[in-house]
């Protein structure tokens, strides 16, 4: 495909994007799309985005939440407008829309392309996102154990303390598992921490119950072993009572990749930015130029 057709496509296509004025989603119309790629007819382009709606439902998606019917008005000249039947398709619904046509048509190949690239770009940003919200939990609750242990030796006088303490709460937060024996199940290696491989809800549901102990160990004056144990079990026991009404067993729950594994790679990522960006220059008169 000519370059030049390429950039032609590109700039049509990026006019049609819509954003929803409250959430700033980004969308398309159907029917800005059926012009674009070529279709004379709707009753025949609709024929088209009823197979995208069936691929989006055999991958698993609710086809409502990226195909969305709704009314709209339009320029029909002489400032006069009338009210169409219409689609608002996120990026994902356009990609479906994309694939279910012709290849062999220039247009057609290029949408399969722009929708295909810019929702894989979706998907990383939301991966890295995922990423970055894994390793603030897992910093957080190294956090609140420091903390945690830093209290009970205050109070107990006992380095062993907190060990015997924090294993008791996994006890009870994982269902009748001590800490050796989640470990076992996620295949922990070695003398790694079982926090670098549990998923981020478990990770938030451990440091939740961290906080809450160590603000009653402070509010209640806690001072010895048992009576520390036994708040620390009780609030690791209510918040898997409240994990299991919301439908999640923390002890069931697949491993997640490696902390540090995913540290380095978001640190090598951030190495392969550029290191020098063009900036805007200001003029004599202090306006930007």
């Amino acid at each position: 495909m000519k370059r030049e057709l390429i950039v032609q496509f590109h700039r049509e296509f990026e006019q049609l994007v819509q954003r929803d004025a409250v959430f700033g989603v980004e969308f398309w119309y159907a029917r800005d799309l059926q012009n674009v790629l070529g279709y004379a007819d709707w009753r025949n382009f609709l024929k088209v985005v009823e197979k995208a709606i069936t691929s989006c439902k055999q991958a698993g998606y609710i086809s409502a939440d990226h195909f969305v019917d709704l009314n709209r008005m339009v320029d029909i000249g002489s400032s006069a407008k009338r009210k169409i039947e219409d689609i608002a398709l996120t990026r994902y619904a356009c990609y479906l829309i994309a694939q279910n046509g012709d290849p062999a048509k220039p247009v057609i190949a290029f949408a399969q392309t722009y929708f295909a690239v810019q929702t894989r770009k979706q998907e990383l940003i939301e991966q890295r996102l995922g990423e970055v919200e894994r390793l603030t939990a897992r910093k957080k609750i190294s956090a609140s154990e420091k903390e945690l242990s830093a209290i009970i030796y205050e109070r107990v006088g006992d380095e062993q303390s907190f060990g015997r303490i924090r294993s008791k709460g996994d006890v009870a937060l994982f269902g009748g598992l001590t800490t050796q024996g989640m470990k076992d199940r996620l295949r922990v290696p070695q003398g790694r921490p079982l926090a670098d491989f549990l998923p981020t809800i478990t990770i938030k549901a451990k440091d939740f119950a961290n906080e809450i102990t160590n603000f009653n160990i402070k509010r209640d004056e806690l001072c010895t072993e048992p009576d520390i144990a036994v708040e620390h079990v009780r609030n690791n026991t209510d918040v898997r009572e409240l994990l299991h009404r919301r439908g999640i067993v923390p002890e069931k729950l697949p491993p997640a990749e490696d902390t540090k594994k995913v540290e380095r790679r978001l640190a090598s990522d951030d190495k392969k930015l550029p290191k020098k960006v063009a900036r805007l220059e200001r003029g004599s008169d202090g306006e930007e130029g």
